[in-house]
C-alpha cells in the first residue's frame, strides 16, 4: 500500500514573501547576471511546460496524486521507510531525499539526506524535512533557494509552517549572486499569512556589501498579486527651490476596482502638502483623478519680499494652491465613447512653481475637455465642451482662447460608384469668452473629388464650397465694429464717429466660396547598386493647384483660427489658416519633388529627399491683424532630407529658404548615432528667424558593460534687444551624470540645472537613486528625468509614435504622487 501524499507548500511560503517587497514599474535588466543559477535545475526532475504559472501549476496538481518511488522501500505496513534516492512527484512538484519515513498511523512523515525540490515557481535544497500530514504543519530546516518565475535567490535557517501561516527564520533574500552578493534582505523572522495575503518582518536589515544600509524593525507588505492597503516607497531630493524634499505615498485598497493614494510631502524651503490620486476601473471604461493641496506656500512669501514684487500678477501669499485633474473614458457602444480630460489650478504660477520640466515655464495656459466621440467606417462626429484657464501669471486673461460651449461636428467621407468620393466637414460652435465676448459659427464643406490613378500615377481633382454663418453677441459685434473703424482711419484718415462705427457693424456676417483643387503625382523606380548592395531609387513629382476668390473676412471674428507655421505640410493644403474663420482666398501652384533610395533586401530607407515650393499667380488678400498679406511670386524652398550612414548613424536636416529676402527661414539640423545596445548620441540645432535659434546635445555613453555617463546641454542662443526685457542667450538645462549597472544593483548619481520660472532663475539639483532590483528604489525618479532629456534613454522610445505637444503630460508636474503599477 502506498500512502498519497501531499508534496510541501513551499512556493507560497518562499517564493512570494521576500520578493513581495518590489513593486517594479517596468522589467529590470539582468543582462550583467552570470548565466548559471544560484540552484541548478535538478537533471532528473520534470521541466514546466512553457507559459506556466504558479496560480496554473497549483491547479493543475490538486487534482493529481503524489507518486512515490526509491531504491528499497522497507518498514511496516504502518511505518514506510524508503531509503536510497527517494522521489516524490506530484504534477509539476519534485520532491527528492536519500530517506523517506511515513507513519500511517500519525499521518506524519521525516525526509533527510540532500532534500531537493523543484516547482514551476523555485527550486530548494535543505538538508532535513519533517511535518504532520493532519494537522498540515512542517518543519524544512538549513534551506537554501532559488526563484524560478522570477529572479532571486536565498536562504533560511528554517521554515515552520502550519495551515497557511509560515515562519521563516533567520531568512535572507538578493537578486545577486551569491558569489556576487552586492545587496541583500536579511531577517530575524518572518511571519507569512497566505490566506490573509499578508507577511511580518521582523528585524529587517538591507545591506550593501556588508554595510547594512536600512534597518526595520517591522514591516507588513503584500505576499500575493492582491493590492493591499499600505506604505509605499518615498521619495527623497533635494533642490535649490524645495530644499530637502520628501514624500511619502500610502496605498489604500478600497476595492478590486478602484483604490486610491495620499502622498503627504514635505519641502525645508515651501512647506508641507498633501496630493492624492484615485483610479476606478470597470468593464466599459476607466478613469484617474490626481490632486494636490498646499495650505500655504513659503515660496510666495520670499517673493513678496523682494523688491519689485508686484501684487496683481502673483498669488496671495497666504492663499492656499492646488491642483485638480481627471482623465478618463466610457465605451458607450461599439461605436461611441464619453471622454473627458480637466485640469484646474489654484493660480497662474501654479505649474511654474511645481513643475521639474521646462513645461511648466513654457505653458501659457491649460485646457479642459468633455466630450462623446463616435467613428464609423466613412465618418467620425461627437459633440464636446472644451475651457481654458490661464497658467502664465505675465498674461492677461485677453490672452486665453475662446471656451467652445459646446462644439458639434461630423466628418464624412464615402465611395460614390466607382470613381467619385463625396464627403462632409461640418461643425457648429458656440464660443464664450469673459473679456471679448460671446458668439456662434456654423461651418458646412461639402466636397466631391474624382481619385483617378494607376500603376505610376494619380490624380485627384477636388470641388468644395464653404459656407460659414456667425451669429454675434451686442459686446463683440460692436469690438469688430470699432477696430475695423480705426484700421479704416488709420489707413485713409479722419476721424472714428458713432456712425462709421455703426456702417461697420454686423452682428450676422456670413461668407461662402467655391475651393478648387488638384493634385497629381507620379512614381518612377529603378534598380541600382552601390557598394555592392542592392537598392530601389524613386523619384516622385507632385503638383498640386489650390484656386478659391476672394471674399471679405474682415468683419468675422477670429475665434480658433491662426496662420499655420509654414512647412512643407502647408504646399498641399487648401487653406493656410488653421480654423474655419479665415479662408485663403489662393490662385497658386504647388511643385515638389521627393526621391528615396531603398534597401532592397530589408526595405530599409538609406536615403530620402524633398524639395517644394508655391507659385503664387495672384496676391493672397486674406489676412488677419498683423499679418502680411502673401505678394504674387514664389514662396520660400523648403527642402527636407534624411539620411542613414549606417544603421546606427542617422542625419536629417530641414531648410526653407525665401528667395524675395534672399535669407533661411528656417533651419533645422539633427543627427543621432546609436552605441552599442543601449548608447545613443543626439544632437539638434534649429532656428526660425526671429523666433528662435536653439542647439540640444544629449548623450547616453557606456564607458564599460557596467559604468556609463549621462548628459544634456540645452541652449538658446537667440537675442532680441528690442523687447523688454530684452531676450539674451542663456542656458535651458544641463544635465551631467553617471550611472552604474551590475546584476542586481543600479546607482544613478545627476546633477542638474535648468530654468525654472519665466524671469529666467535658474534652479539647480542634485539627484540621486539607488534601484535594488528585484526590490525597488531609493531616491528621486532619475530615469524619468532622464527619458525626458536624452530621446533614445529607453532604445524602444525611438520606434514610438510622440505624444502629443499640445497637451501636458501628468508626468511633466511633481506636484501629486507618481503614477502607481
Amino acid at each position: 500500500m502506498r500512502p498519497v501524499l501531499r508534496l510541501l507548500p513551499l512556493p507560497f511560503t518562499i517564493a512570494l514573501c521576500l520578493p513581495a517587497f518590489a513593486a517594479d514599474d517596468k522589467p529590470d535588466n539582468w543582462d550583467l547576471c552570470p548565466i548559471h543559477d544560484a540552484i541548478p535545475s535538478f537533471d532528473d526532475a520534470s521541466t514546466p511546460k512553457s507559459g506556466d504559472n504558479s496560480a496554473q501549476a497549483r491547479a493543475e496538481r490538486a487534482e493529481q496524486t503524489t507518486a512515490i518511488e526509491g531504491d528499497e522501500l522497507g518498514g511496516t505496513e504502518q511505518n514506510l521507510d524508503y531509503k536510497g534516492n527517494v522521489i516524490l512527484r506530484r504534477g509539476d512538484q519534485y520532491l527528492n531525499a536519500d530517506n523517506l519515513s511515513y507513519d500511517q498511523d500519525d499521518n506524519t512523515y521525516v525526509a533527510d539526506g540532500n532534500v531537493r525540490y523543484q516547482d514551476s515557481s523555485m527550486r530548494v535544497i535543505a538538508s532535513r524535512a519533517s511535518g504532520n500530514q493532519d494537522t498540515d504543519t512542517h518543519k524544512i530546516e538549513d534551506v537554501q533557494y532559488q526563484l524560478v518565475s522570477r529572479r532571486g535567490n536565498g536562504g533560511a535557517d528554517s521554515i515552520d509552517l502550519n495551515g497557511a501561516k509560515g515562519r521563516l527564520n533567520g531568512s535572507t533574500y538578493s537578486t545577486c549572486d551569491p558569489s556576487q552578493r552586492v545587496w541583500e534582505l536579511r531577517s530575524d523572522h518572518i511571519d507569512v499569512d497566505s490566506d490573509e495575503g499578508w507577511g511580518v518582518a521582523r528585524g529587517a536589515t538591507i545591506r550593501i556589501g556588508k554595510v547594512p544600509v536600512l534597518y526595520v524593525p517591522w514591516i507588513k507588505f503584500p505576499i500575493d498579486d492582491q493590492r493591499h492597503t499600505g506604505v509605499l516607497y518615498p521619495t527623497i531630493s533635494n533642490s535649490g527651490r524645495n530644499g530637502f524634499d520628501y514624500r511619502q505615498p500610502i496605498y489604500l485598497n478600497l476595492a478590486p476596482n478602484y483604490d486610491a493614494t495620499l502622498t503627504p510631502r514635505y519641502m525645508s524651503n515651501r512647506g508641507l502638502s498633501l496630493g492624492g490620486q484615485f483610479r476606478y476601473l470597470y468593464k466599459g471604461g476607466r478613469g484617474t483623478f490626481d490632486g494636490n493641496w498646499m495650505p500655504s506656500d513659503d515660496l510666495l512669501q520670499e517673493r513678496a519680499d523682494e523688491p519689485g514684487f508686484n501684487p496683481a500678477l502673483n498669488p496671495d501669499p497666504d492663499d492656499a494652491r492646488g491642483l485638480f485633474r481627471y482623465s478618463g473614458y466610457h465605451n458607450i457602444d461599439r461605436n461611441w465613447q464619453a471622454r473627458a480630460n480637466l485640469i484646474w489650478i489654484s493660480d497662474p504660477r501654479y505649474l511654474e512653481d511645481f513643475s521639474n520640466s521646462l513645461y511648466g515655464v513654457s505653458a501659457s495656459s491649460i485646457t479642459s475637455t468633455l466630450g462623446v466621440y463616435g467613428r464609423g467606417q466613412y465618418w467620425n462626429a461627437g459633440i464636446m465642451a472644451d475651457s481654458w484657464q490661464r497658467a502664465d501669471y505675465q498674461l492677461s486673461e485677453n490672452s486665453l482662447p475662446y471656451n467652445r460651449l459646446p462644439r458639434l461636428f461630423l466628418n464624412w467621407d464615402q465611395p460614390l460608384g466607382n470613381l467619385l468620393r463625396v464627403g462632409l466637414q461640418a461643425e457648429t460652435v458656440r464660443f464664450q469668452h469673459d473679456k471679448k465676448g460671446d458668439g456662434s459659427r456654423l461651418d458646412l464643406k461639402p466636397y466631391v473629388s474624382l481619385p483617378l490613378q494607376g500603376a505610376s500615377w494619380y490624380i485627384t481633382p477636388t470641388l468644395a464650397w464653404r459656407y460659414t454663418d456667425y451669429q454675434l453677441d451686442g459686446d463683440l459685434a460692436d469690438s469688430i465694429a470699432e477696430q475695423r473703424a480705426n484700421a479704416y482711419v488709420a489707413a485713409n484718415g479722419g476721424t472714428v464717429t458713432p456712425a462709421l462705427i455703426a456702417g461697420y457693424r454686423d452682428a450676422s456676417p456670413s461668407r461662402n466660396l467655391p475651393i478648387g483643387s488638384l493634385d497629381a503625382g507620379l512614381f518612377f523606380d529603378r534598380d541600382t547598386e552601390i557598394r555592392g548592395k542592392r537598392f530601389l531609387q524613386t523619384l516622385e513629382p507632385r503638383l498640386f493647384y489650390l484656386n478659391a476668390p476672394y471674399r471679405d473676412q474682415d468683419n468675422i471674428p477670429l475665434f480658433d483660427t491662426r496662420p499655420f507655421t509654414f512647412s512643407w505640410g502647408q504646399l498641399f493644403r487648401d487653406n493656410r489658416y488653421s480654423g474655419p474663420d479665415r479662408q485663403t482666398d489662393a490662385n497658386q501652384l504647388t511643385v515638389a519633388m521627393t526621391s528615396r533610395l531603398i534597401r532592397q533586401a530589408d526595405g530599409h530607407e538609406k536615403l530620402s529627399a524633398s524639395l517644394g515650393q508655391i507659385f503664387y499667380f495672384d496676391e493672397s488678400r486674406v489676412t488677419v491683424p498683423g499679418e502680411i498679406p502673401v505678394e504674387s511670386g514664389k514662396s520660400a524652398w523648403v527642402a527636407d532630407a534624411n539620411y542613414s550612414i549606417n544603421d546606427r548613424w542617422t542625419m536629417g536636416a530641414s531648410y526653407q529658404w525665401d528667395p524675395k529676402f534672399r535669407h533661411e527661414d528656417l533651419v533645422s539640423l539633427r543627427t543621432r548615432y546609436l552605441v552599442g545596445n543601449d548608447g545613443v548620441i543626439n544632437f539638434g540645432y534649429r532656428y526660425r528667424r526671429d523666433l528662435l535659434k536653439q542647439a540640444d546635445f544629449s548623450f547616453l555613453y557606456p564607458v564599460t558593460p557596467s559604468w556609463s555617463v549621462v548628459g544634456r546641454y540645452y541652449r538658446s542662443f537667440y537675442k532680441d534687444a528690442s523687447v523688454v526685457p530684452e531676450v539674451e542667450p542663456k542656458l535651458l538645462e544641463a544635465i551631467a551624470g553617471v550611472q552604474w549597472d551590475s546584476c542586481c544593483l543600479a546607482v544613478r548619481l545627476l546633477a542638474r540645472r535648468y530654468v525654472r520660472n519665466r524671469d529666467g532663475d535658474m534652479n539647480n539639483a542634485l539627484q540621486v537613486e539607488f534601484v535594488l532590483k528585484g526590490l525597488g528604489s531609493a531616491g528621486q525618479d532619475t530615469e524619468r528625468t532622464l527619458r525626458r532629456a536624452i530621446l533614445g534613454y529607453y532604445r524602444d522610445d525611438l520606434y514610438l509614435v510622440p505624444p502629443s505637444n499640445t497637451t501636458p503630460d501628468p508626468d511633466d508636474n511633481d506636484s501629486g504622487p507618481d503614477p502607481l503599477p
